[in-house]
């Protein structure tokens, strides 16, 4: 029998930690088992989009808990039909897959925008994104990634993510072919050190896309539910993407995601994709709390006006 001399041990050292051990948090501050208390400018990662603990997220999980935690995706539940049919008819799209994890939504649109193109586009499966860009930690996500960390680790990578730059729409047309079915990007590059993509960029993108009949990805889930002002970033540019993908904020603090798609877009057939939490009912609690929240009358204006207040 292993023993551990200290309790830290027990976790795989995958990252530097400091040596607080938090054991509670409410709104923007937390406590650790000292108690002594911080101001929190994480945020979970930019997951708590409604700070630590609301008390909003803890009921709506306490009173799904009590009914019914999850009857198998091989079934329909009541929750994540409420969070689907609310999620499109506030957005562009027409269809919703839940997913655990941003990383895992994105691995879904990588694979729904191949499957397009195994469908209508004669086998093409390239996908054009950026350098700098972040779409997750799974193999294909860090190859679709233009992070130079990325690039010695778990060789070979996922084939097929030629990098174009962001806000050169000249070096995205010189990596269209034949293979190409979709270029995918952050509107907001994040862990690159938050690096906008122009409103004419993404709307010359649209543009070019829809002349050479790629699909649009858009990876909002750093920008979604409410980050930039409004539910959605794209709807600043005044574009319709063909696919959104979802996380962090959607779950308030929970593990939630989700791959969104308009109809044309939506081709999976029985058997594509599954996965055994996916779109579970304690999860989808959350996020409709959250949605509700984030919908409610004043609150993106106040999102926008404190947002420019700390940018002044």
């Amino acid at each position: 029998m292993n023993i551990n001399p200290h309790p830290f041990d027990a976790l795989m050292n995958i990252t530097a930690r400091p040596p607080a051990v938090f054991v509670r948090g409410e709104g923007s501050f937390l406590w650790d088992d000292s108690g002594t208390r911080y101001l929190d400018f994480v945020q979970g990662w930019a997951v708590n989009c409604l700070g630590h603990s609301p008390p909003v997220i803890a009921e709506a999980l306490a009173r799904q808990a009590k009914l019914l935690l999850t009857p198998s995706p091989a079934f329909f539940n009541a929750t994540s039909l409420h969070l689907a049919k609310a999620l499109v008819d506030q957005s562009c799209f027409d269809q919703v897959f839940f997913t655990n994890s941003g990383a895992e939504a994105n691995e879904g649109a990588i694979k729904l925008a191949r499957k397009f193109g195994a469908l209508h586009r004669n086998g093409a499966y390239e996908i054009i994104t950026f350098e700098g860009g972040f779409h997750g930690r799974t193999l294909a996500t860090m190859s679709a990634s233009g992070k130079k960390a990325f690039e010695p680790l778990f060789e070979p990578k996922v084939p097929g993510f030629p990098k174009a730059r962001l806000n050169d729409l000249a070096s995205v047309e010189r990596l269209i072919n034949e293979k190409t079915v979709a270029v995918m990007l952050e509107p907001i590059q994040g862990e690159a050190g938050v690096w906008p993509a122009t409103d004419q960029f993404l709307r010359d993108l649209r543009q070019l896309t829809k002349e050479r009949r790629l699909l649009l990805i858009l990876d909002e889930i750093q920008t979604g539910m409410g980050r930039t002002g409004k539910l959605f970033h794209y709807e600043h540019v005044g574009i319709e993407p063909d696919i959104m993908t979802l996380g962090k904020g959607i779950g308030g603090g929970v593990p939630l995601a989700a791959l969104l798609a308009t109809q044309a877009a939506s081709c999976f057939e029985h058997g594509d994709q599954g996965g055994t939490f996916n779109g579970n009912p304690l999860m989808c609690a959350a996020g409709i709390a959250v949605l509700q929240s984030v919908s409610e009358p004043g609150f993106l204006k106040s999102v926008a006006e404190l947002g420019s207040y700390l940018e002044g």
